[in-house]
């Protein structure tokens, strides 16, 4: 297995059904890309393994999809049916539904830690639309995360943001992403966030693989990106 990658995915209060939509419809459509397919298929054993997770608050973390492999175009095809029908519709929330950031990568933390297989890489792909303002201290559960080797990215899902206290991209870039080759990219509109995935799945298939050149090309001009510091090959 050439990476376990773990989508966890905003379903906070913030998240609207314009904004669950895209998400789902999102990541259905990159994973199912004959590009990223085709990425998949370069890698040494020509698989990854996915799963799709959401979250809220503590303790409102929802299983979409278990760990599902991708070898072929079939097989993300599933995956790309089962999100759509069963991932978030923007009508969940029915209490107080925060965004405990912290909270989605610890659970994410537990999903790779029990996952069956010796991935080349562990990447946890954090979607949000704001900062973490619920559960544990974000840098707890960050430094857990990466001490564990595992990387974490994040895309951020672009809407009118109230409250949010500062940009995002450079929030998730400081106190977010970690670990090697981490980053985070912002696509400028909502309608660009599932090309914004496509790149960003190639960019990671590519890095587990070893194999840079197939991901430099990989975040288009125009869009806002932050790598971790001293992964050069995310810069802005």
């Amino acid at each position: 297995m050439d990476a376990a990658i773990v989508f966890a995915v905003d379903a906070s209060a913030s998240v609207d059904r314009a904004t669950a939509r895209m998400q789902r419809d999102g990541h259905a459509m990159a994973i199912s890309d004959p590009a990223v397919v085709a990425a998949i298929s370069q890698g040494p054993s020509g698989c990854i393994a996915v799963t799709y997770m959401e979250w809220a608050s503590p303790g409102q973390t929802r299983s979409v999809l278990p760990w599902r492999q991708v070898c072929r175009l079939e097989d993300a095809l599933s995956v790309a049916r089962a999100i759509r029908q069963f991932a978030n519709d923007g009508d969940r929330c029915r209490s107080y539904c925060a965004t405990s950031i912290s909270d989605a990568i610890d659970s994410a933390s537990t999903l790779l830690d029990r996952f069956v297989g010796v991935p080349l890489v562990k990447i946890i792909d954090i979607s949000a639309n704001g900062t973490n303002n619920d559960g544990a201290p974000l840098f707890a559960s960050r430094a857990r995360a990466i001490a564990r080797g595992f990387t974490i990215n994040a895309i951020v899902a672009p809407q009118i943001r109230f409250g949010v206290p500062r940009h995002l991209t450079d929030y998730f870039g400081d106190f977010v992403i970690g670990g090697e080759g981490a980053f985070v990219i912002e696509p400028e509109t909502m309608a660009d966030y599932a090309f914004a995935l496509r790149r960003k799945l190639i960019s990671e298939i590519s890095f587990a693989v070893d194999r840079p050149e197939l991901g430099r090309d990989t975040l288009p001009i125009g869009w806002v990106g932050k790598a971790a510091p001293r992964q050069a090959p995310f810069r802005r």
